[in-house]
């Protein structure tokens, strides 16, 4: 799925948003409106309110001017979930345990087994259900993670630097899950990343964001699946990393 096959309506919007820590600005009077189905890459160096953004989103903070406009047409079950770097397990609780915990609230009994049941096995942990989260490795914890996140069908998954802890081939392989469940599911994904490649070859758009503004709004208009490396996708990482440094307004 491209950019061009997504529905115009929103998911959500960001209108004239500022928030504020003390006298530090964190977002100052942000504008962004991103379409259902989207795939949005965020990056920016450290401090530009990246992490902000994401907990304004997903209703963990409130902003403190503006307005944060999100779908209100009902059709998913969940409203938006954030996935973290640290897979947050509870280590007392069996993987299928951990995944229904995304459910609080929608379901339960045995319509909670089968959706979580069914959700781990798109992740590719179908037999797993009944291990503890100590027998799996960082990889297939964070595809646990995933599979939380993914269980209530939400219209928005934010996630904040999910795959940093990984190591190079396992943050590759997380990669191509990540896009194929989206691909799958539909649902509009939000990626906070400090890595370039992986926002370029994963989303669809990608802001960088610098001092609380939207420094540049680029769209990645490449077939997928996209390759590292590639000619296209490198050309695209250094007009993203020119901004990054101040080399391109």
């Amino acid at each position: 799925m491209t950019s061009a096959s997504q529905s115009s309506a929103a998911a959500f919007s960001f209108r004239a948003v500022e928030r504020r820590f003390g006298d530090k600005r964190v977002l100052c009077g942000l504008d962004l409106s991103v379409p259902r189905g989207q795939f949005l890459a965020v990056i920016g160096k450290s401090g530009c309110g990246k992490s902000t953004f994401l907990r304004l989103l997903t209703g963990l903070d409130r902003p403190d001017g503006g307005t944060i406009l999100r779908d209100g047409s009902g059709r998913d079950a969940a409203g938006p979930r954030i996935m973290f770097q640290e897979p947050r397990l509870l280590p007392w609780a069996r993987i299928g345990e951990n995944v229904a915990v995304g459910l609080t609230g929608l379901a339960e009994g045995a319509d909670a087994t089968a959706r979580t049941r069914a959700i781990l096995a798109e992740v590719g942990l179908g037999e797993r259900a009944g291990d503890w989260p100590a027998a799996l490795s960082g990889g297939q914890k964070q595809r646990v993670a995933l599979a939380r996140a993914l269980v209530g069908a939400p219209h928005v998954l934010a996630l904040d630097e999910p795959l940093g802890a990984l190591d190079a081939l396992t943050r590759i392989e997380m990669q191509g899950l990540l896009e194929r469940v989206w691909r799958e599911k539909r649902f509009t994904a939000v990626l906070v990343t400090h890595d370039v490649a992986e926002a370029v070859v994963l989303a669809d758009r990608v802001i960088v964001l610098d001092a609380g503004r939207i420094a540049l709004d680029l769209s990645i208009d490449l077939p997928r699946p996209r390759r590292h490396g590639a000619a296209a996708v490198a050309a695209l990482e250094q007009r993203l990393l020119d901004v990054l440094f101040g080399a391109a307004a």
